[in-house]
Protein backbone atom coordinates (compact mmCIF):
# COMPACT_ATOMS: atom_id res chain seq x y z
CA UNK A 1 0.00 0.00 0.00
CA UNK A 2 0.95 3.64 -0.73
CA UNK A 3 1.22 5.73 2.44
CA UNK A 4 0.05 8.88 2.25
CA UNK A 5 1.24 9.83 6.00
CA UNK A 6 4.81 8.41 6.43
CA UNK A 7 6.32 7.35 9.46
CA UNK A 8 8.69 10.44 9.45
CA UNK A 9 5.75 12.38 9.47
CA UNK A 10 3.60 10.55 12.32
CA UNK A 11 6.66 10.89 14.48
CA UNK A 12 7.16 14.28 14.19
CA UNK A 13 3.41 15.21 14.93
CA UNK A 14 2.71 12.51 17.66
CA UNK A 15 6.16 11.82 19.68
CA UNK A 16 6.10 14.44 21.84
CA UNK A 17 2.48 13.48 23.20
CA UNK A 18 3.79 10.32 23.58
CA UNK A 19 6.93 11.33 25.76
CA UNK A 20 4.32 13.52 27.63
CA UNK A 21 2.12 10.50 28.00
CA UNK A 22 5.68 8.14 29.15
CA UNK A 23 6.08 10.71 32.22
CA UNK A 24 2.41 11.20 33.09
CA UNK A 25 2.22 7.58 33.74
CA UNK A 26 5.77 7.35 35.54
CA UNK A 27 5.07 10.73 37.66
CA UNK A 28 1.13 9.97 38.26
CA UNK A 29 0.52 13.68 38.19
CA UNK A 30 -2.52 15.10 36.22
CA UNK A 31 -2.08 15.22 32.21
CA UNK A 32 -4.07 15.71 29.18
CA UNK A 33 -4.03 16.25 25.80
CA UNK A 34 -7.80 15.69 25.39
CA UNK A 35 -10.20 18.81 26.24
CA UNK A 36 -12.95 17.76 28.36
CA UNK A 37 -14.88 21.39 27.63
CA UNK A 38 -17.39 21.14 24.69
CA UNK A 39 -16.01 24.76 23.53
CA UNK A 40 -12.50 23.60 22.99
CA UNK A 41 -13.32 22.34 20.22
CA UNK A 42 -14.55 23.74 16.55
CA UNK A 43 -10.66 24.59 15.18
CA UNK A 44 -7.81 22.74 13.63
CA UNK A 45 -10.16 20.40 11.91
CA UNK A 46 -12.62 19.42 15.02
CA UNK A 47 -15.98 19.46 15.13
CA UNK A 48 -17.82 22.20 17.33
CA UNK A 49 -20.96 21.48 19.22
CA UNK A 50 -23.95 21.94 16.38
CA UNK A 51 -21.08 20.10 13.20
CA UNK A 52 -21.17 17.27 15.64
CA UNK A 53 -24.44 17.21 16.46
CA UNK A 54 -25.14 16.81 12.56
CA UNK A 55 -22.53 14.75 12.04
CA UNK A 56 -24.49 12.05 14.52
CA UNK A 57 -27.98 13.08 12.63
CA UNK A 58 -26.62 12.25 9.70
CA UNK A 59 -25.70 8.77 10.67
CA UNK A 60 -29.37 7.80 11.61
CA UNK A 61 -30.66 5.32 9.44
CA UNK A 62 -27.71 5.18 7.77
CA UNK A 63 -25.54 2.12 6.39
CA UNK A 64 -22.48 2.71 7.94
CA UNK A 65 -20.39 0.87 5.55
CA UNK A 66 -16.40 -0.22 6.50
CA UNK A 67 -15.25 -1.94 3.40
CA UNK A 68 -14.21 -5.16 5.01
CA UNK A 69 -13.89 -8.41 3.42
CA UNK A 70 -16.38 -11.10 4.04
CA UNK A 71 -19.81 -8.77 4.72
CA UNK A 72 -22.49 -11.42 3.77
CA UNK A 73 -25.51 -9.22 5.68
CA UNK A 74 -26.79 -5.79 7.31
CA UNK A 75 -27.27 -5.92 10.58
CA UNK A 76 -28.48 -2.98 13.10
CA UNK A 77 -31.76 -2.46 15.87
CA UNK A 78 -29.96 0.00 18.37
CA UNK A 79 -32.86 2.01 19.79
CA UNK A 80 -31.27 5.33 22.21
CA UNK A 81 -32.44 4.63 26.25
CA UNK A 82 -33.56 8.52 24.96
CA UNK A 83 -36.55 6.61 22.76
CA UNK A 84 -35.18 7.31 19.42
CA UNK A 85 -34.48 4.59 16.80
CA UNK A 86 -31.21 4.67 15.55
CA UNK A 87 -31.54 3.04 12.34
CA UNK A 88 -27.85 2.50 11.64
CA UNK A 89 -27.35 -0.82 9.97
CA UNK A 90 -23.42 -2.21 10.35
CA UNK A 91 -21.68 -4.92 7.90
CA UNK A 92 -22.09 -8.68 9.54
CA UNK A 93 -19.01 -10.69 8.72
CA UNK A 94 -18.10 -14.07 7.09
CA UNK A 95 -16.01 -14.77 10.19
CA UNK A 96 -14.15 -17.45 7.51
CA UNK A 97 -13.23 -14.91 5.45
CA UNK A 98 -12.74 -11.79 7.64
CA UNK A 99 -10.27 -13.66 10.23
CA UNK A 100 -7.50 -14.83 7.63
CA UNK A 101 -8.19 -11.05 6.01
CA UNK A 102 -7.13 -9.80 9.51
CA UNK A 103 -4.04 -12.17 9.89
CA UNK A 104 -2.62 -11.01 6.69
CA UNK A 105 -1.85 -7.84 7.37
CA UNK A 106 0.23 -8.42 10.88
CA UNK A 107 3.70 -9.31 9.79
CA UNK A 108 3.82 -5.78 8.42
CA UNK A 109 2.26 -4.28 11.54
CA UNK A 110 4.72 -6.57 13.55
CA UNK A 111 8.03 -5.14 11.04
CA UNK A 112 6.97 -1.64 11.94
CA UNK A 113 8.42 -1.55 15.59
CA UNK A 114 6.76 -0.41 18.77
CA UNK A 115 7.16 3.90 17.65
CA UNK A 116 5.82 3.58 14.48
CA UNK A 117 2.86 1.08 15.94
CA UNK A 118 2.36 3.75 18.85
CA UNK A 119 2.04 6.55 16.89
CA UNK A 120 -0.35 5.54 14.33
CA UNK A 121 -2.56 4.71 17.10
CA UNK A 122 -2.00 8.43 18.12
CA UNK A 123 -3.17 9.45 15.16
CA UNK A 124 -6.43 7.51 15.41
CA UNK A 125 -6.62 8.64 18.83
CA UNK A 126 -6.26 12.51 17.10
CA UNK A 127 -9.12 12.47 14.32
CA UNK A 128 -10.92 10.71 17.12
CA UNK A 129 -10.85 13.21 19.41
CA UNK A 130 -11.13 16.09 16.60
CA UNK A 131 -15.22 14.42 16.25
CA UNK A 132 -15.51 14.07 19.93
CA UNK A 133 -18.75 15.89 19.53
CA UNK A 134 -20.20 13.19 17.31
CA UNK A 135 -18.80 10.71 19.26
CA UNK A 136 -20.19 11.94 22.26
CA UNK A 137 -23.74 12.18 20.62
CA UNK A 138 -23.40 8.46 19.43
CA UNK A 139 -22.18 7.15 23.78
CA UNK A 140 -25.47 8.60 25.37
CA UNK A 141 -27.59 7.43 22.71
CA UNK A 142 -26.53 3.84 23.06
CA UNK A 143 -25.29 4.37 27.07
CA UNK A 144 -28.30 6.47 28.46
CA UNK A 145 -25.44 8.53 29.83
CA UNK A 146 -26.58 12.47 29.82
CA UNK A 147 -24.81 14.07 27.15
CA UNK A 148 -22.00 16.28 29.31
CA UNK A 149 -20.94 12.43 30.91
CA UNK A 150 -21.07 10.98 27.30
CA UNK A 151 -19.14 14.19 26.14
CA UNK A 152 -16.32 13.63 28.63
CA UNK A 153 -16.57 9.77 29.83
CA UNK A 154 -17.16 8.32 26.07
CA UNK A 155 -14.68 11.94 24.97
CA UNK A 156 -11.67 12.82 26.05
CA UNK A 157 -11.36 10.28 29.24
CA UNK A 158 -11.98 7.19 26.99
CA UNK A 159 -9.48 8.91 24.63
CA UNK A 160 -6.99 9.61 27.94
CA UNK A 161 -7.06 5.49 28.65
CA UNK A 162 -6.80 4.83 25.09
CA UNK A 163 -3.16 6.66 25.04
CA UNK A 164 -2.30 5.38 28.38
CA UNK A 165 -2.47 1.70 27.17
CA UNK A 166 -0.63 3.15 24.33
CA UNK A 167 2.15 4.38 26.20
CA UNK A 168 2.16 0.96 28.52
CA UNK A 169 2.35 -1.00 25.45
CA UNK A 170 5.46 1.08 23.94
CA UNK A 171 7.09 1.19 27.63
CA UNK A 172 7.00 -2.73 27.57
CA UNK A 173 8.25 -3.14 24.32
CA UNK A 174 11.06 -0.85 24.11
CA UNK A 175 11.95 -2.64 27.88
CA UNK A 176 14.38 -5.21 25.62
CA UNK A 177 16.61 -3.20 23.40
CA UNK A 178 16.19 -4.79 19.26
CA UNK A 179 19.92 -5.71 18.92
CA UNK A 180 22.30 -6.43 21.87
CA UNK A 181 26.67 -7.67 21.05
CA UNK A 182 27.30 -9.96 22.90
CA UNK A 183 31.03 -11.12 24.34
CA UNK A 184 32.23 -14.02 26.81
CA UNK A 185 35.08 -14.18 27.92
CA UNK A 186 37.12 -17.19 27.42
CA UNK A 187 40.51 -16.88 29.15
CA UNK A 188 43.35 -17.70 27.12
CA UNK A 189 40.94 -18.85 24.25
CA UNK A 190 39.09 -15.92 22.38
CA UNK A 191 36.03 -14.80 23.48
CA UNK A 192 32.02 -16.27 22.74
CA UNK A 193 30.74 -13.27 20.73
CA UNK A 194 27.33 -13.24 18.95
CA UNK A 195 24.76 -10.97 17.81
CA UNK A 196 21.53 -11.00 19.56
CA UNK A 197 18.00 -9.08 18.31
CA UNK A 198 15.11 -9.19 19.72
CA UNK A 199 11.64 -8.78 17.95
CA UNK A 200 8.47 -8.48 20.24
CA UNK A 201 5.53 -10.99 18.31
CA UNK A 202 1.83 -10.26 18.68
CA UNK A 203 0.00 -13.15 19.59
CA UNK A 204 -2.78 -13.67 17.13
CA UNK A 205 -6.17 -11.90 16.93
CA UNK A 206 -7.28 -9.44 20.15
CA UNK A 207 -11.15 -10.21 20.06
CA UNK A 208 -12.17 -6.87 22.08
CA UNK A 209 -15.94 -7.61 23.18
CA UNK A 210 -17.45 -4.12 23.72
CA UNK A 211 -19.96 -3.41 26.95
CA UNK A 212 -23.68 -1.42 26.57
CA UNK A 213 -22.69 1.48 29.53
CA UNK A 214 -19.47 2.76 28.52
CA UNK A 215 -18.56 1.61 25.31
CA UNK A 216 -15.41 3.72 24.40
CA UNK A 217 -14.22 4.44 28.43
CA UNK A 218 -14.04 0.49 28.70
CA UNK A 219 -13.33 -0.72 24.98
CA UNK A 220 -10.36 1.69 24.11
CA UNK A 221 -7.64 0.44 26.58
CA UNK A 222 -7.60 -3.15 25.19
CA UNK A 223 -8.39 -2.36 21.73
CA UNK A 224 -4.93 -0.02 21.58
CA UNK A 225 -2.86 -2.56 23.70
CA UNK A 226 -3.57 -4.69 21.76
CA UNK A 227 -3.06 -2.85 18.13
CA UNK A 228 0.44 -0.88 19.78
CA UNK A 229 1.42 -4.41 20.60
CA UNK A 230 1.26 -5.52 16.77
CA UNK A 231 -2.00 -7.42 17.21
CA UNK A 232 -4.84 -7.31 14.54
CA UNK A 233 -8.05 -6.23 16.70
CA UNK A 234 -11.66 -7.35 16.24
CA UNK A 235 -13.94 -5.00 17.86
CA UNK A 236 -17.51 -7.31 18.96
CA UNK A 237 -20.07 -4.60 20.51
CA UNK A 238 -22.80 -4.68 22.40
CA UNK A 239 -25.46 -5.07 20.20
CA UNK A 240 -27.09 -1.66 21.94
CA UNK A 241 -23.97 0.34 21.50
CA UNK A 242 -22.69 -0.39 18.52
CA UNK A 243 -22.09 3.03 17.12
CA UNK A 244 -19.50 4.87 18.96
CA UNK A 245 -17.05 1.37 18.33
CA UNK A 246 -18.12 0.98 15.02
CA UNK A 247 -17.42 4.79 13.94
CA UNK A 248 -13.58 3.81 16.32
CA UNK A 249 -12.98 1.12 13.42
CA UNK A 250 -13.95 3.37 10.77
CA UNK A 251 -11.63 5.52 11.84
CA UNK A 252 -8.80 3.32 12.50
CA UNK A 253 -9.16 1.65 9.33
CA UNK A 254 -8.96 4.57 7.50
CA UNK A 255 -5.66 5.97 9.35
CA UNK A 256 -3.98 2.55 8.81
CA UNK A 257 -4.81 2.61 4.97
CA UNK A 258 -3.20 6.38 4.97
CA UNK A 259 -0.02 5.06 6.72
CA UNK A 260 0.44 2.62 4.70
CA UNK A 261 -0.69 -0.25 6.53
CA UNK A 262 -3.80 -3.17 6.09
CA UNK A 263 -7.01 -1.76 7.20
CA UNK A 264 -7.89 -4.92 8.22
CA UNK A 265 -5.51 -5.10 11.12
CA UNK A 266 -8.66 -3.58 12.69
CA UNK A 267 -12.57 -4.71 12.27
CA UNK A 268 -15.93 -4.38 13.46
CA UNK A 269 -18.19 -7.80 13.89
CA UNK A 270 -21.81 -6.60 13.98
CA UNK A 271 -24.36 -9.32 15.39
CA UNK A 272 -28.12 -10.15 14.15
CA UNK A 273 -30.54 -9.85 16.77
CA UNK A 274 -29.72 -12.81 19.00
CA UNK A 275 -27.42 -14.03 17.65
CA UNK A 276 -24.68 -14.07 20.28
CA UNK A 277 -21.63 -14.30 18.11
CA UNK A 278 -19.17 -13.75 21.89
CA UNK A 279 -19.28 -17.28 22.67
CA UNK A 280 -18.30 -18.65 19.08
CA UNK A 281 -15.55 -15.80 18.39
CA UNK A 282 -13.90 -16.27 21.55
CA UNK A 283 -13.51 -20.17 21.03
CA UNK A 284 -12.04 -19.19 17.77
CA UNK A 285 -8.37 -20.35 17.49
CA UNK A 286 -7.27 -17.11 15.80
CA UNK A 287 -8.30 -15.28 18.63
CA UNK A 288 -5.24 -15.17 20.93
CA UNK A 289 -6.63 -12.51 23.17
CA UNK A 290 -9.53 -11.48 24.61
CA UNK A 291 -10.92 -7.70 26.32
CA UNK A 292 -14.35 -8.35 27.88
CA UNK A 293 -16.38 -6.45 29.94
CA UNK A 294 -19.70 -6.90 31.66
CA UNK A 295 -21.17 -10.43 33.99
CA UNK A 296 -19.22 -12.41 36.10
CA UNK A 297 -20.98 -15.18 34.56
CA UNK A 298 -19.75 -14.69 31.14
CA UNK A 299 -16.72 -13.58 32.27
CA UNK A 300 -16.29 -16.69 34.19
CA UNK A 301 -17.04 -18.73 31.10
CA UNK A 302 -14.31 -17.20 28.83
CA UNK A 303 -11.74 -17.71 31.56
CA UNK A 304 -12.69 -20.75 31.80
CA UNK A 305 -13.50 -21.81 28.12
CA UNK A 306 -11.00 -19.74 25.42
CA UNK A 307 -7.91 -21.34 26.78
CA UNK A 308 -6.38 -20.17 23.95
CA UNK A 309 -6.68 -17.02 24.43
CA UNK A 310 -5.46 -14.48 27.03
CA UNK A 311 -7.99 -13.31 29.10
CA UNK A 312 -8.51 -9.59 30.61
CA UNK A 313 -12.32 -9.50 32.41
CA UNK A 314 -13.90 -6.28 34.10
CA UNK A 315 -16.69 -8.57 35.60
CA UNK A 316 -18.93 -7.43 38.48
CA UNK A 317 -18.13 -6.18 42.11
CA UNK A 318 -20.08 -5.56 45.04
CA UNK A 319 -18.82 -1.77 46.21
CA UNK A 320 -18.69 -0.81 49.81
CA UNK A 321 -18.49 2.48 51.88
CA UNK A 322 -17.30 1.98 55.96
CA UNK A 323 -18.77 5.06 57.14
CA UNK A 324 -17.32 5.48 60.68
CA UNK A 325 -17.00 9.05 61.24
CA UNK A 326 -15.94 12.39 59.83
CA UNK A 327 -14.88 15.90 60.13
CA UNK A 328 -17.21 17.54 57.31
CA UNK A 329 -20.70 15.78 57.73
CA UNK A 330 -22.16 17.87 55.12
CA UNK A 331 -18.83 17.59 52.68
CA UNK A 332 -19.44 13.55 53.23
CA UNK A 333 -23.03 13.53 52.32
CA UNK A 334 -22.84 15.46 49.29
CA UNK A 335 -20.23 13.59 48.16
CA UNK A 336 -21.69 10.05 48.44
CA UNK A 337 -24.63 11.33 47.06
CA UNK A 338 -23.32 12.70 44.33
CA UNK A 339 -21.45 9.12 43.68
CA UNK A 340 -25.14 7.63 44.02
CA UNK A 341 -26.41 9.52 41.79
CA UNK A 342 -24.44 9.98 38.64
CA UNK A 343 -25.69 8.19 35.43
CA UNK A 344 -28.06 6.59 37.67
CA UNK A 345 -25.88 4.29 39.60
CA UNK A 346 -24.88 2.26 36.23
CA UNK A 347 -21.34 2.54 37.07
CA UNK A 348 -19.12 -0.57 37.53
CA UNK A 349 -17.19 1.80 40.28
CA UNK A 350 -20.52 3.13 42.00
CA UNK A 351 -20.70 2.33 45.97
CA UNK A 352 -23.49 -0.38 46.71
CA UNK A 353 -22.53 -1.31 50.64
CA UNK A 354 -22.80 1.38 52.80
CA UNK A 355 -21.59 0.34 56.19
CA UNK A 356 -22.68 1.84 59.12
CA UNK A 357 -22.36 0.83 63.29
CA UNK A 358 -25.78 0.64 64.33
CA UNK A 359 -24.57 2.97 67.52
CA UNK A 360 -23.72 5.53 64.60
CA UNK A 361 -21.22 7.73 64.20
CA UNK A 362 -19.46 10.54 64.83
CA UNK A 363 -18.99 13.98 63.06
CA UNK A 364 -17.95 17.75 63.26
CA UNK A 365 -21.70 18.17 63.88
CA UNK A 366 -22.02 16.15 66.98
CA UNK A 367 -23.14 12.84 67.32
CA UNK A 368 -25.50 10.80 64.62
CA UNK A 369 -27.10 8.02 64.82
CA UNK A 370 -27.75 5.07 62.35
CA UNK A 371 -31.42 5.96 61.65
CA UNK A 372 -29.92 10.03 61.16
CA UNK A 373 -26.51 9.06 58.86
CA UNK A 374 -28.93 7.24 56.32
CA UNK A 375 -32.39 9.64 56.36
CA UNK A 376 -29.45 12.88 56.11
CA UNK A 377 -28.11 11.06 53.10
CA UNK A 378 -31.39 10.29 51.35
CA UNK A 379 -32.27 13.71 52.01
CA UNK A 380 -28.85 14.87 50.06
CA UNK A 381 -29.51 12.84 47.34
CA UNK A 382 -33.28 14.12 47.28
CA UNK A 383 -32.07 17.76 47.50
CA UNK A 384 -29.53 16.92 45.01
CA UNK A 385 -32.00 15.36 42.27
CA UNK A 386 -34.74 17.85 43.56
CA UNK A 387 -34.74 20.03 40.01
CA UNK A 388 -35.57 18.12 37.28
CA UNK A 389 -33.42 19.57 34.74
CA UNK A 390 -30.23 18.93 37.34
CA UNK A 391 -31.23 15.37 37.94
CA UNK A 392 -31.73 14.64 34.40
CA UNK A 393 -28.16 16.35 33.71
CA UNK A 394 -26.76 13.91 36.71
CA UNK A 395 -28.82 10.75 35.84
CA UNK A 396 -28.89 10.63 32.41
CA UNK A 397 -31.52 7.78 31.28
CA UNK A 398 -31.91 3.63 32.49
CA UNK A 399 -29.46 1.65 30.49
CA UNK A 400 -32.22 -1.33 29.98
CA UNK A 401 -35.16 -2.81 31.18
CA UNK A 402 -33.58 -5.39 33.73
CA UNK A 403 -31.46 -2.14 35.53
CA UNK A 404 -35.22 -0.76 35.37
CA UNK A 405 -36.76 -4.46 36.95
CA UNK A 406 -34.05 -4.27 39.66
CA UNK A 407 -34.61 -1.09 40.73
CA UNK A 408 -38.30 -1.87 41.38
CA UNK A 409 -37.33 -5.30 42.97
CA UNK A 410 -35.02 -3.15 45.57
CA UNK A 411 -37.67 -1.91 47.50
CA UNK A 412 -39.25 -5.02 48.40
CA UNK A 413 -36.14 -5.94 49.94
CA UNK A 414 -36.19 -4.01 53.20
CA UNK A 415 -36.75 -1.00 54.95
CA UNK A 416 -36.88 1.89 52.26
CA UNK A 417 -35.33 5.14 53.52
CA UNK A 418 -35.49 6.82 49.98
CA UNK A 419 -37.80 6.30 47.61
CA UNK A 420 -37.16 6.15 43.65
CA UNK A 421 -39.44 8.52 41.87
CA UNK A 422 -40.04 9.00 37.94
CA UNK A 423 -38.52 11.68 36.11
CA UNK A 424 -39.49 13.22 32.57
CA UNK A 425 -37.00 14.91 31.03
CA UNK A 426 -38.57 17.54 28.32
CA UNK A 427 -36.05 16.91 25.31
CA UNK A 428 -36.56 12.78 25.47
CA UNK A 429 -40.16 11.56 26.87
CA UNK A 430 -39.41 8.11 25.76
CA UNK A 431 -36.80 8.27 28.10
CA UNK A 432 -37.00 6.22 31.72
CA UNK A 433 -35.30 8.21 34.18
CA UNK A 434 -35.59 7.26 37.74
CA UNK A 435 -34.21 8.47 40.94
CA UNK A 436 -31.72 6.40 43.32
CA UNK A 437 -33.28 4.01 45.99
CA UNK A 438 -31.68 3.35 49.15
CA UNK A 439 -32.77 0.32 51.56
CA UNK A 440 -31.88 -0.13 55.26
CA UNK A 441 -30.54 -3.56 55.55
CA UNK A 442 -29.41 -5.39 59.16
CA UNK A 443 -25.83 -6.57 58.84
CA UNK A 444 -26.55 -9.73 61.14
CA UNK A 445 -29.88 -10.24 59.22
CA UNK A 446 -28.87 -13.74 57.46
CA UNK A 447 -31.98 -13.28 54.98
CA UNK A 448 -30.58 -9.23 54.33
CA UNK A 449 -27.03 -10.78 53.52
CA UNK A 450 -28.82 -12.43 50.33
CA UNK A 451 -29.30 -9.25 49.56
CA UNK A 452 -26.09 -6.76 49.92
CA UNK A 453 -24.14 -9.61 49.32
CA UNK A 454 -24.70 -9.78 45.70
CA UNK A 455 -24.43 -6.85 43.10
CA UNK A 456 -27.71 -5.21 42.32
CA UNK A 457 -26.16 -2.81 39.04
CA UNK A 458 -28.35 0.68 38.79
CA UNK A 459 -29.34 3.02 41.77
CA UNK A 460 -30.14 0.82 44.39
CA UNK A 461 -28.19 1.03 47.82
CA UNK A 462 -27.97 -0.59 50.75
CA UNK A 463 -27.44 0.98 54.29
CA UNK A 464 -26.35 -1.83 56.30
CA UNK A 465 -26.26 -1.75 59.75
CA UNK A 466 -23.38 -3.53 61.56
CA UNK A 467 -22.29 -3.37 65.21
CA UNK A 468 -18.57 -2.06 65.47
CA UNK A 469 -16.00 -0.66 62.99
CA UNK A 470 -14.20 -4.47 63.68
CA UNK A 471 -17.37 -5.66 62.43
CA UNK A 472 -17.18 -3.39 59.04
CA UNK A 473 -14.09 -4.31 58.01
CA UNK A 474 -14.42 -7.80 58.34
CA UNK A 475 -18.02 -7.26 56.18
CA UNK A 476 -15.70 -5.33 53.76
CA UNK A 477 -13.27 -8.35 53.83
CA UNK A 478 -15.51 -11.03 52.81
CA UNK A 479 -17.00 -8.95 50.42
CA UNK A 480 -14.19 -7.77 48.62
CA UNK A 481 -13.10 -11.49 49.01
CA UNK A 482 -15.91 -13.38 47.77
CA UNK A 483 -17.69 -10.62 45.34
CA UNK A 484 -14.75 -8.15 44.17
CA UNK A 485 -14.72 -4.51 44.27
CA UNK A 486 -13.49 -2.18 42.42
CA UNK A 487 -13.84 0.50 44.23
CA UNK A 488 -13.81 1.22 48.21
CA UNK A 489 -14.44 4.02 50.28
CA UNK A 490 -14.35 4.82 54.29
CA UNK A 491 -15.16 7.94 55.89
CA UNK A 492 -13.20 7.99 59.79
CA UNK A 493 -11.28 10.06 61.70
CA UNK A 494 -9.88 7.29 63.67
CA UNK A 495 -5.86 6.16 62.60
CA UNK A 496 -6.60 3.24 64.08
CA UNK A 497 -9.72 2.35 61.95
CA UNK A 498 -8.45 3.75 58.83
CA UNK A 499 -5.50 1.33 59.02
CA UNK A 500 -7.63 -1.42 59.47
CA UNK A 501 -9.17 -0.74 56.51
CA UNK A 502 -6.43 0.17 54.43
CA UNK A 503 -5.15 -3.00 55.59
CA UNK A 504 -7.86 -5.30 54.23
CA UNK A 505 -8.00 -3.46 50.38
CA UNK A 506 -4.23 -4.16 50.39
CA UNK A 507 -4.60 -7.82 51.24
CA UNK A 508 -7.43 -8.28 49.10
CA UNK A 509 -6.49 -5.90 46.29
CA UNK A 510 -9.12 -3.20 46.35
CA UNK A 511 -8.62 0.34 45.26
CA UNK A 512 -9.14 2.55 48.08
CA UNK A 513 -10.80 6.35 48.73
CA UNK A 514 -10.71 8.14 51.95
CA UNK A 515 -12.84 10.68 53.28
CA UNK A 516 -13.53 11.95 50.06
CA UNK A 517 -15.53 15.31 50.68
CA UNK A 518 -14.86 17.40 47.88
CA UNK A 519 -15.23 17.70 43.88
CA UNK A 520 -13.30 13.87 43.63
CA UNK A 521 -15.85 11.31 44.07
CA UNK A 522 -15.32 7.12 44.86
CA UNK A 523 -16.85 5.98 41.16
CA UNK A 524 -14.25 8.48 38.94
CA UNK A 525 -11.00 7.35 38.31
CA UNK A 526 -8.14 9.48 36.11
CA UNK A 527 -5.71 8.20 33.36
CA UNK A 528 -2.41 7.98 33.97
CA UNK A 529 -3.07 8.44 37.56
CA UNK A 530 -5.68 6.06 38.98
CA UNK A 531 -5.34 2.73 37.86
CA UNK A 532 -9.38 0.84 37.50
CA UNK A 533 -9.60 -1.98 39.28
CA UNK A 534 -6.55 -3.99 40.46
CA UNK A 535 -6.76 -7.56 38.74
CA UNK A 536 -6.39 -8.98 42.31
CA UNK A 537 -10.04 -9.24 43.66
CA UNK A 538 -13.19 -11.11 41.64
CA UNK A 539 -14.33 -7.96 39.77
CA UNK A 540 -11.53 -7.94 36.87
CA UNK A 541 -8.80 -9.87 36.21
CA UNK A 542 -6.84 -6.84 35.21
CA UNK A 543 -6.21 -3.18 36.27
CA UNK A 544 -6.68 -0.11 33.56
CA UNK A 545 -3.97 0.33 33.15
CA UNK A 546 -0.34 -1.10 33.92
CA UNK A 547 2.33 -3.16 32.74
CA UNK A 548 0.36 -6.46 32.96
CA UNK A 549 -2.80 -4.96 31.17
CA UNK A 550 0.03 -4.82 28.29
CA UNK A 551 2.82 -7.21 28.56
CA UNK A 552 1.59 -10.60 27.63
CA UNK A 553 -0.07 -8.95 24.23
CA UNK A 554 3.04 -9.70 22.96
CA UNK A 555 5.96 -12.14 23.62
CA UNK A 556 9.91 -11.14 22.75
CA UNK A 557 11.35 -13.79 19.86
CA UNK A 558 15.11 -14.13 19.66
CA UNK A 559 17.36 -14.61 16.66
CA UNK A 560 20.94 -14.69 17.52
CA UNK A 561 24.11 -15.24 15.00
CA UNK A 562 27.73 -15.78 15.42
CA UNK A 563 29.26 -12.48 15.55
Amino acid sequence: MTAALSAHELIARHRSTLDQALEAIRTRAYWSPHPEHPKAYGENGSLDMAAGKAAFDALLGSRLDLDQPGTDDWVGGETSPYGIDLGVTYPHADLDVLLPAMKAGQRAWRDAGAEQRAVVCLEILKRISDRTHEFAHAVMHTSGQAFMMAFQAGGPHAQDRGLEAVAYAYVEQVRTPDNAEWTKPQGKRDPLAMNKQFTPVPRGIALMIGCNTFPTWNGYPGLFASLATGNAVLVKPHPRAVLPLALTVQVAREVLAETGFDPNLVALAAERPGEGIAKTLALRPEIRIIDYTGSTEFGDWLEANARQAQVYTEKAGVNTVVVHSTSDYKGMLANLAFSLSLYSGQMCTTPQNLLVPREGISTDQGPKSYDEVVADLAQSVDGLLGDDARANALLGAIVNPDVKARLEAAAGLGEVALASREITNPDFPGAVVRTPVIVKLDGAKPDDEAAYMSECFGPVSFAVAVDSAEDAAELLRRTVREKGAMTVGAYTTDPEVEQAVQEVCLEEAAQLSLNLTGGVYVNQTAAFSDFHGSGGNPAASAALCDGAFVANRFRVVEVRRDA
